[in-house]
């Protein structure tokens, strides 16, 4: 057996000779360690990376990811020739979505059509609005009052009937929308997306930022339009079609998982602070109250008033009752001209919320009255 200095030796002169089993021993932890520390500079590059774009900081990377391998639907033919009827000159339309329950006549359809009849400019806007509808007798209720009418399909899913704020039918309701916005975007059109229950006064486009990509009502509007505590309301956006806004909606939608049970706005108001609108360069801006109203937050000023929605209120009756009071308050007003002049005054002033006001209180009385055990007493 040769010591190690003969072994020295031979590879010095260049001789094969068998390996001892030290240096093999040795070259195979060296191989082990070199190992574990490249898995370990990769793993912590990959954390890096994921810190980057993962807005939820302690959940996976594969979850950030997965929001932007949405599978968007087989082409729609029927729905591509509505849009492409009702579309602007540069692509874009207006949307809202319909379901039974919403469409009876005088009903919230019929008052939402009646508000571009009687707003200042905005009847030609109708020419652009496409109604999707939920359920058949929605569709066929459409068909009869206006040109541009789709009807989605809702997998499955009966949506005909009111959906009551936050049941389960709600929620499929809220995400089904969603989804079906990153189908518009995806097929190229900015959109502005309208609840049934926003009656438009006047030309809202006079009052969108022209350098944003994604703009969205409030609830609680603080006075700065990037002012990320600005409370959401998902029932009013504009948006244009891009590639930044095709992987917001797509990260959006996705994170109905994190949050089961929530809605599409109340989600929208946790992730709004994710590092991953910055990363993807979106701009996002909150519409202001003045000029985008409802009845959680009212714009005084009639003449600076583009909408009106009725939130902050539960109930189809609350809704259609408050909602024909503001039309009228709207029409006083505006009529209030002289000649051909066509700025409306500014000496009225609104005289909603009515039922809605009350209408969360009596909505929870309604449901105590039903549990088991209480009985609701009733004056003679």
């Amino acid at each position: 057996m040769k010591n190690n200095s003969a072994v020295d030796g031979e590879e010095q002169a260049g001789k094969l000779s068998a390996p001892s089993v030290a240096p093999t021993t040795g070259a195979t932890w060296r191989t082990v360690r070199v190992s574990v520390v490249l898995v370990g500079v990769t793993l912590g590059l990959f954390v890096l990376y994921n810190s980057a774009i993962n807005p939820f900081k302690f959940l996976p990377a594969s979850y950030a990811y997965r929001a932007f391998r949405f599978s968007s639907p087989h082409k729609d033919p029927i729905l591509e020739k509505v849009v492409k009827e009702a579309a602007m000159e540069d692509g874009t339309i207006i949307l809202t979505t319909l379901n039974d329950a919403w469409a009876e006549p005088d009903s919230l359809l019929d008052l939402f059509l009646k508000s571009f009849h009687i707003g200042n400019g905005t009847q030609r806007l109708l020419k652009h609005l496409v109604i999707v509808t939920l359920d058949q007798k929605a569709y066929s209720r459409c068909v009869a009052v206006h040109p541009h009418c789709y009807q989605l399909d809702t997998q499955g899913t009966n949506f005909s009937s009111e959906a009551y704020f936050m049941t389960a039918d709600y929620l499929k309701m809220m995400w089904r929308r969603i989804e079906f916005l990153i189908y518009v975007l995806e097929m190229g059109h900015s959109f502005v997306f309208t609840d049934t229950d926003i009656m438009w006064l006047q030309d809202p486009f006079n009052h969108f930022y022209k350098d944003a990509d994604f703009q969205i009502a409030s609830d609680l509007y603080l006075g700065n339009p990037e002012n990320l505590n600005n409370v959401p309301n998902g029932g009013f956006v504009y948006v244009r079609a891009n590639h930044r806004t095709v992987k917001f909606y797509k990260f959006w939608y996705e994170s109905r998982t994190i949050y089961p049970g929530q809605h599409d706005q109340d989600v929208l108001n946790k992730i709004k602070h994710s590092p991953l609108i910055p990363k993807i360069g979106m701009k996002l801006r909150f519409l202001d109250t003045a000029n985008f109203g409802g009845f959680c937050q009212m714009g005084r000023d009639m003449s600076k008033m583009a909408t009106m929605h009725a939130n902050c209120c539960v109930g189809l009756e609350n809704k259609v009752h408050d909602l024909r009071i503001l039309l009228q308050d709207w029409n006083s007003f505006f009529n209030q001209t002289t000649g051909d002049n066509k700025s409306p005054s500014s000496t009225h002033s609104w005289t909603v919320p009515q039922d809605c006001k009350t209408s969360f209180q009596r909505g929870r009385q309604h449901k105590d009255d039903k549990k088991p055990g209480n009985r609701r007493l009733t004056s003679i």
